[in-house]
């Protein structure tokens, strides 16, 4: 497959999270009236849904890695080149905000709006390094044991991540990129974003050095 329409996938697939990410959880919070619980609820399970379709049928063509944090581990495990790191990174983080655009369109709002929604401090990123090393956790064993049902476990694991992280499991470096132009029930606080970024990225490392830890001694 050349790398021109691995990125096309790539692209694809994460416009259309974000496009689910965001618009579930406007129409959530849209019909909930103001019972967060069932907004979350709405959200987590739309993304969960939408990650099973999308890794299953993107995934045989680019990887369907759709996140900047999963990219980098695969290239440290030696499983991606180095070389088409950045490019994947570059269509992802585009691709992200695109599909915020998407999202907003179907819901007659402006096409970017910077989000007030504050997610500060050390619990926020603590949650999040948890929440990206357990993604990197489960794609990285159930990679090795059961690759067939890579797709149903992260889509499984995203969605309990949204319950059980204070921050609600983004877990994308993308992602959060994206959130911080939207200014509806998913959106994040700009100023709030590198915190979470820079967490993501060490869960994402520390994963993968525990992962490949965990293989050899398993060998």
């Amino acid at each position: 497959m050349t790398l021109a329409r691995r990125l096309a996938a790539e692209a694809l697939g994460t416009a259309l999270l974000l496009a689910i990410v965001v618009g579930s959880g406007i129409m959530g919070e849209r019909l909930a009236s103001g019972n967060e619980a069932i907004a979350l609820l709405a959200n987590s399970l739309a993304t969960g849904c939408g990650l099973y379709v999308l890794i299953t049928t993107l995934g045989p063509i680019s990887g369907a890695h759709l996140n900047p944090a999963v990219s980098m581990s695969l290239a440290l495990t030696r499983e991606f080149p180095w070389r088409e790191v950045f490019p994947y990174v570059l269509v992802q983080v585009v691709a992200a905000l695109a599909g915020v655009v998407a999202a907003h369109w179907m819901f007659d709002l402006p096409a970017f709006s910077a989000s007030t929604h504050v997610r500060p401090g050390p619990s926020q990123w603590w949650s999040e390094g948890v929440a990206t090393f357990g993604l990197l956790m489960t794609i990285g064993l159930g990679s090795r044991t059961k690759p067939e049902r890579v797709p149903a476990l992260v889509a499984a694991y995203i969605t309990a991540a949204y319950w059980f992280t204070a921050s609600t499991s983004f877990a994308n470096p993308a992602v959060t990129i994206a959130r911080s132009a939207t200014n509806t029930f998913a959106g994040i606080r700009p100023g709030d974003a590198p915190g979470f970024i820079a967490a993501q990225f060490v869960g994402a490392i520390t994963a993968t050095l525990f992962v490949r830890w965990l293989s050899r001694s398993s060998s």
